[in-house]
């Protein structure tokens, strides 16, 4: 596997750091603004937007860059959003930067698409599940680093380590890539031949639908894990800790997997286990080992889809690749927005042990967009995007 991978890989760690890195953080920080948590937490959202919204313009006006220039400007800008995150003293002045780290976050679908056009097409799954390896560590390093040097020091200083080792991560890609990097670009023609490829939004389909589900209790899950097993504040730490860790062994075997058996099957065969586990979840309410397995049974398979959904968009059209990679990642923060808003609803109504059951038709409903995106290989052939 190209060396490259292992640093576009920390780049990732970097980027899902100054994304997540907020869920930590929100008591010290809506203390610091003089804000409720609830009002802080829209700091998310507002990233989660600009995400979705932003980043495929910003791959668009970018595309006459070189692969380095513009992988090196995503990095600068996620510093930049960082930096006036740290010096932010009203809520607005923090929405902005973290407009500003949205749009950096372009970052992610460059370096997949620079790792599609750099392996064999049968080492795909392995290759783009190593690159997304960084974000799953940003739940097992970043995330708890941020969280204890927010409570040592004060909120901003998360800020200010994210800003740094996106300088650094810049600084060392200029160094590392060469300055033509065989890879392929976007534009507006290609933006429009997407948005009208049926094929392509089955499979976006599913990543908003995943999402969703996964995030009406993800948003929520330490209020749900006590609900169903009350805990100390070390236990729990310990016991999220222990999902970031399924969250790393998932993204691996997600790779593999998809090598090994196709990503149809591979998603299938994940989409059963997290309804199944989803199911289950309620259940095991009073008791913690039955609980502890079943949600690492369920992150491992949620964090094993990335690669096997991307290997899907990059057969689709390997040429749009990095535009199909931006809009799968809108979908990613659109079903974060969605779940979050829709757990938080529910939570009064079912109580914060039983959301989970509201998450399993959406995972049938995902499985069936698998079903029905299945298709002979020369009609995905007639259908992707020129």
């Amino acid at each position: 596997m190209p060396r490259l991978l292992i640093l576009l890989s920390l780049c990732n760690l970097v980027i899902g750091t100054g994304a997540f890195v907020v869920s930590g953080i929100l008591e010290p920080l809506s203390r610091g603004l003089g804000v409720s948590v609830a009002s802080a937490g829209q700091a998310m959202t507002v990233y989660a937007l600009a995400t979705a919204g932003l980043t495929p313009l910003a791959l668009i006006a970018t595309s006459r860059w070189s692969r380095r220039s513009a992988m090196c400007a995503g990095l600068l800008m996620f510093a930049g959003g960082s930096l006036v995150c740290a010096l932010a003293t009203h809520v607005l002045v923090l929405f902005a930067g973290r407009v500003l780290m949205g749009v950096g976050a372009m970052f992610t679908p460059l370096a997949a698409g620079i790792t599609v056009a750099l392996v064999e097409p049968e080492k795909r799954g392995r290759a783009l599940s190593f690159i997304f390896l960084g974000m799953s560590l940003s739940h097992v390093i970043g995330v708890p680093l941020g969280a204890w040097l927010a409570l040592r020091y004060g909120w901003p200083w998360p800020f200010v380590l994210v800003m740094g080792m996106a300088l650094v991560a810049a600084a060392t890609l200029a160094l590392v890539l060469p300055r033509q990097l065989a890879a392929p670009t976007v534009s507006f023609a290609g933006l429009s031949s997407v948005l009208k490829n049926a094929a392509a939004w089955w499979i976006l389909s599913l990543t908003a639908l995943y999402f969703m589900a996964i995030f009406i209790v993800w948003s929520y899950i330490a209020p749900v894990l006590q609900a169903l097993f009350p805990m100390s504040g070390d236990r729990l730490s310990a016991t999220l800790m222990l999902f970031g860790v399924a969250g790393v062994v998932g993204t691996l075997l997600g790779g593999w997997a998809n090598d090994r058996f196709g990503p149809r099957k591979t998603l299938m065969a994940q989409l059963v286990l997290m309804v199944v586990t989803m199911a289950l979840v309620p259940l095991t309410q009073g008791h913690y080992a039955a609980m502890l397995a079943t949600f690492m049974l369920w992150t491992v398979a949620g964090f094993g889809m990335m690669a096997p959904q991307q290997t899907r968009l990059a057969v689709l059209s390997p040429t749009q690749a990095p535009l199909l990679f931006s809009l799968n990642s809108s979908m990613v923060y659109v079903g974060t927005a969605l779940g979050a808003a829709v757990g938080g609803a529910a939570s009064s109504v079912v109580g914060m042990q039983h959301l989970a059951w509201l998450s399993v038709p959406l995972g049938l409903l995902g499985m069936a967009t698998v079903w029905i995106s299945a298709r002979p290989a020369s009609q995905q052939a007639h259908t992707a995007p020129a």
